[in-house]
């Protein structure tokens, strides 16, 4: 009877979009002792709608549905032992569309309005433009609420509460100092933008005068990596994130909320069971489903992944759909006795050199011979061209693997090719800047990738370079590039992968046919 009556309970806690796919654990005397119900009254005693939308009119009072209380309910969960808030930092993820700027607004305005006497609350991003968006919302419903309006004074960056000394401002990444921070209360909006980790650094580190302070990210998911190639911090986060909500890690001072499908990266994102899954505003009448509809048709997959599904992606314009090169990875097949195809795409002062080898048989298999990649922290980097020439030698003459082929890109490595040729390599240059070469490669090997037509070794070091290729279209047409020509993001090891398949896979892989030190197939 006991365990009935519990079971009953947690059913009667679950509503529409509720819980979400990881949550980490607070106990339900923590969320009674809390401030949710009093944030609740708050937002919707105070807080109007700001703008028409499929929620309500402009001017109308929030309603905020049940999946909306429970996540304050949870956010502001007290310790029932001393009292004190349960979290100091929480990140919340949940796709676009639901509400989170309302919500930041609404939380930042209650913090101001209801917290301690000179209190500091700041709405943060990565840019001014970004900053203003939750500031603003909460700027346009002090204007809307006639009680606000009396209480709260308005300033272009700044709200103020006379009667308390209470401020709330705006930072951004680009222009914030350190000097003098001293917050109770923190709105990070969109944390996946931001460009490093100092100003998420700044602001937590000044909660230590405080008491109670909380900082609470509501974002996106974005891409995986920084321009340096580096995890987010807001990747950092949510790996955090899952850690403790798996109890993994143990900080009852994180909390973290995410929304993403039962699958993550590997669902369908043409699935209206996983629309639903990452977006509780969708079910609670928040979201229009025909937008959904809409945008699947004609948004970028990785920016519908990301934006619209709460997945982190490796690009926004990934050359590959997300998660099928993964599918293809069978690190266990034997290559014994096959013969291969050599490619190096190597680099005299650049930050990155790869080889890859390819087998040729019905069903080609890549792998990663070896990658040389300039470390974070170096400031003066060369390629070591002569081990990388050894180690050509070494596998060109391996009896496991007899090599068809080596073939490279010719940029400031004829000395090199001259001396392989030298010791009896069959050589050949093979230009990737070409895209009368690369046009043709790419599409051959992207229908293989699609169908099934090849398998790899499952080297990280090569699903990284493969995921962050980015598809460039022109009057040649598509090909696999970096981001832009400065990006630290290496491809490498990703055109050795389609330059070694198109080769192995060429008519001539048998035997090249040399003309002018350039393959011709």
């Amino acid at each position: 009877m006991q365990a009935s009556s519990k079971s009953s309970a947690r059913a009667a806690r679950r509503v529409e979009g509720w819980p979400p796919r990881y949550l980490t654990k607070t106990t339900a005397a923590e969320r009674r002792a809390g401030d949710g119900a009093a944030f609740a009254e708050f937002v919707e005693g105070f807080c109007r709608i700001t703008k028409d939308s499929y929620a309500g009119r402009r001017g109308e009072h929030i309603t905020l549905r049940p999946w909306q209380h429970e996540l304050f309910r949870w956010a502001l969960a007290r310790r029932t032992d001393t009292g004190r808030r349960r979290h100091r930092r929480v990140l919340v993820g949940v796709a676009r569309k639901n509400t989170k700027s309302t919500l930041g607004a609404g939380f930042a305005l209650n913090e101001l309005v209801c917290g301690p006497d000179g209190g500091e609350i700041y709405s943060c991003a990565a840019d001014k433009y970004q900053a203003r968006i939750v500031f603003g919302t909460a700027r346009d419903m002090v204007a809307l609420d006639p009680e606000l309006d009396d209480l709260v004074k308005v300033y272009k960056d700044v709200l103020e509460v006379p009667l308390t000394g209470s401020i709330y401002r705006v930072l951004s990444a680009e222009a914030f100092t350190k000097e003098g921070l001293n917050p109770t209360a923190v709105v990070f909006d969109e944390l996946h933008a931001q460009p490093d980790r100092e100003l998420w650094d700044v602001m937590n580190l000044g909660l230590g005068a405080r008491i109670d302070p909380l900082v609470l990210a509501i974002t996106t998911a974005g891409v995986l990596t920084d321009s340096h190639g580096r995890d987010t911090i807001c990747v950092e986060l949510y790996e955090y994130g899952k850690a403790v909500a798996s109890g993994e890690e143990h900080d009852p001072s994180f909390g973290f909320c995410w929304w993403e499908p039962k699958r993550g990266a590997g669902s369908d994102h043409r699935d209206p069971a996983v629309w639903a899954e990452s977006n509780p505003g969708l079910i609670t009448g928040l979201i229009d489903p025909q937008d959904f509809e809409d945008a699947v048709r004609t948004t970028p997959e990785s920016e519908f992944r990301i934006k619209r599904t709460n997945v982190f992606v490796a690009g926004s314009h990934t050359a590959l759909p997300h998660g099928v090169w993964q599918k293809r990875a069978d690190p266990d097949r034997s290559i014994e006795g096959k013969p291969v195809v050599l490619f190096v795409d190597g680099s005299w002062s650049g930050d990155c050199t790869g080889f890859v080898g390819c087998t040729i048989e019905d069903r080609p298999h890549l792998f990663v011979v070896d990658c040389w990649e300039r470390p974070l922290d170096a400031v003066e980097w060369r390629v070591p061209i002569n081990d990388v020439k050894q180690r050509i030698l070494d596998t060109a003459r391996s009896t496991s693997n007899p090599a068809r082929e080596v073939d490279l890109d010719p940029f400031r490595w004829q000395q090199t090719i001259a001396d392989l040729e030298d010791e009896g390599l069959l050589v050949a240059e093979y230009p990737t800047s070409s895209p009368q070469r690369m046009v043709p490669a790419w599409k051959k090997f992207y229908d293989a990738v699609l169908d099934g037509g090849l398998s790899h070794d499952g080297d990280p070091r090569l699903a990284r370079h493969v995921a962050n290729m980015q598809l460039k279209v022109d009057r040649f047409g598509a090909r696999p590039v970096k981001e832009n020509p400065a990006s630290k993001r290496h491809i490498d090891l990703g055109i050795c992968a389609v330059a070694a398949f198109d080769r192995a896979t060429a008519p001539a892989a048998g035997g090249p046919v040399v003309l002018t030190g350039e393959l011709m197939a």
